[in-house]
């Protein structure tokens, strides 16, 4: 039994270096979230779009045309924001979001977009279309390079969300 787990846990100075690639991977991780919202901000901020901020753009894009409870973003995964309910009152206000009781749960609301909101939705997929399309161009990024930064990915959400879930 020892040896078993001798064998399958890292030792030593291999031990270290993969603790340093997974500190920087998460470093990695929390300054392109960052910088992917000043990409958006400063797009908005080029059309001159002052009214909305980029975590509530984002929250737009990411709902498209699906009709979802407050809860539901989070658990879908559309929103990474602390405070939905906020961003979705000043999305409502704005005049981005419809948003009306659940005939199943009168206490949930369920919000979609407006005409508004799908125009903004369609801003940041034309930004997204035109990054991709210069990552290609330029062969940034290869797309095998892509479908593996996307599995590499998924598993790390995969072991996070078991570690919420579960304990090792």
């Amino acid at each position: 039994m020892a040896q078993t787990a001798m064998k399958t846990e890292p030792q030593g100075a291999d031990a270290v270096a993969y603790l340093g690639g997974y500190m920087e991977h998460l470093a990695l991780i929390e300054r392109l979230h960052r910088l992917l919202l000043d990409v958006v901000k400063d797009e908005f901020e080029r059309l001159g779009i002052i009214d909305i901020n980029s975590v509530q753009a984002l929250l737009l894009f990411n709902i498209g045309e699906n009709e979802v409870t407050a809860g539901e973003l989070k658990s879908r995964g559309y929103y990474q924001g602390s405070n939905v309910s906020y961003n979705l009152k000043k999305l409502v206000q704005a005049g981005y979001m419809h948003h009306q009781k659940c005939a199943v749960d009168r206490r949930a609301v369920r919000v979609k977009l407006t005409e508004k909101g799908r125009d903004v939705r369609m801003t940041v997929a034309q930004l997204f279309a035109r990054h991709a399309s210069v990552l290609q161009k330029k062969d940034i990024l290869a797309g095998e390079d892509l479908s593996e930064m996307n599995d590499a990915m998924k598993r790390m959400e995969r072991f996070w969300t078991d570690q919420i879930r579960f304990i090792y």
